[in-house]
């Protein structure tokens, strides 16, 4: 008798949520004036600005491009050492390199997967300049022990929060407890603006320096300009890029925004129905959730217990391929990449990360799964562990 998989559609591990609201703003921004930079633009930072509690916000073309505006905002250059994690996407990272910085991989809390603040005091030399956390999955890296040791030494914190829009530390909003905060909208982020990210903060010269450096580093302000010739007048004053957010992503971004606490409510009940359904498996351990946080849960990541199981990760994860389960890893420790490597990072310098690549298998979660969806997941995983397990 041939095994039948528990769904009989693909069900991957994010996707969008887009409805007729959302496509009817971008028709509308699509018949008006303005296609690239303009009005959605301002509105749209000005949501977001006011969502998270900050000053400021400016948009980019996506959110690696954010970052990289955050590292020059933060004057990163050339051998100035910023400490992040390797549990992350390898913008993280990439950005420092964007400016001739040199990322520094602090290891990660084996409980909570984000930064650990000892690992960050023992990565600081007198050549660091920054420290860039990510809030893991959706939940906020240790705030309050970064920026007191952040204040110690006169570094600048760059949250990389492209999973924790909408996620609260010690009773506040992610985006406006640091120096400069990063979100995503990228379609499997909380919301989508197509591509897109921005940074937020409440510094006045940073934000001057972010809208200048993501328009080539011209300037048309009269404040800011060296001469002026006339009306039309502007200078290209340092090097920049161009990183410009559109009005199409913008008017999307504003729209999804409306939608966001819908969408994070969802995210919340899957993943208790998760908890529910795993918490008594001795084969996996479920995601922590620290008191200092609550999460907007971007990911939902189970650890394998391997002394209970027969099989190896790769055989689980084919597994519940097999069964329609669009299973992922999240992530594969940045300084294992060849381009890394060749820099001359070595493996082993950060055996929490490193242990976790090795257990963890990320299930699919995202508002626009339906509880059958959910369930389906659960009796997969269930299968595959029955199968597997000791």
């Amino acid at each position: 008798m041939i095994d039948q998989p528990v769904r009989n559609t693909f069900l991957p591990y994010g996707r969008q949520w887009i409805d007729e609201e959302d496509i009817q703003a971008v028709v509308d921004t699509l018949r008006g004036d303005f296609l690239t930079t303009g009005p959605a633009v301002d509105e749209f930072e000005q949501a977001i600005a006011q969502y998270v509690g900050a000053r400021y916000a400016v948009s980019f073309s996506n959110g690696t491009a954010a970052l990289h505006g955050a590292c020059f905002a933060a004057e990163i250059g050339e051998g100035d050492e910023v400490i992040t994690t390797p549990m992350t996407f390898a913008a993280s990272a990439n950005c420092v390199l964007y400016q001739k910085g040199i990322p520094v991989f602090a290891d990660i809390d084996p409980t909570t997967y984000n930064l650990d603040p000892n690992a960050i005091e023992q990565a600081i030399t007198p050549r660091t300049k920054a420290i860039i956390p990510v809030h893991f999955t959706g939940q906020p890296a240790a705030m309050q022990e970064i920026h007191r040791i952040a204040e110690q030494h006169d570094l600048v914190v760059i949250e990389d929060a492209a999973h924790a829009l909408g996620a609260t530390y010690q009773g506040k909003r992610i985006g406006a407890l640091s120096d400069m905060t990063m979100f995503s909208f990228h379609p499997v982020k909380h919301i989508t603006s197509g591509e897109g990210g921005i940074i937020t903060t409440n510094d006045e010269v940073y934000y001057r320096k972010l809208l200048q450096f993501r328009t080539h580093g011209i300037t048309k302000s009269a404040e800011q300009l060296v001469d002026h010739d006339g009306p039309w007048y502007y200078e290209m004053q340092f090097l920049g890029f161009n990183y410009r957010m559109t009005d199409i992503q913008a008017v999307l971004g504003t729209s999804q925004l409306k939608k966001i606490e819908r969408f994070i409510e969802l995210r919340k009940y899957y993943v208790s129905l998760y908890n529910e359904a795993f918490r008594e498996l001795s084969e996996i351990t479920i995601p922590h959730q620290d008191e200092s946080g609550e999460s907007s849960w971007h990911l939902y990541i189970i650890r394998l217990n391997q002394n209970r199981l027969n099989g190896s990760r790769k055989e689980l994860f084919e597994a519940l391929l097999n069964e329609n389960i669009g299973v992922n890893v999240h992530y594969i420790p940045v300084h294992w990449m060849p381009y890394y490597q060749e820099l001359g990072y070595e493996k082993g310098i950060c055996p929490h990360a490193e242990t976790l690549y090795e257990d963890i298998i990320t299930l699919p979660l995202f508002p626009a799964m339906t509880e059958e969806d959910v369930y389906d997941v659960i009796d997969a995983v269930k299968k595959v562990l029955k199968r597997y397990g000791k």
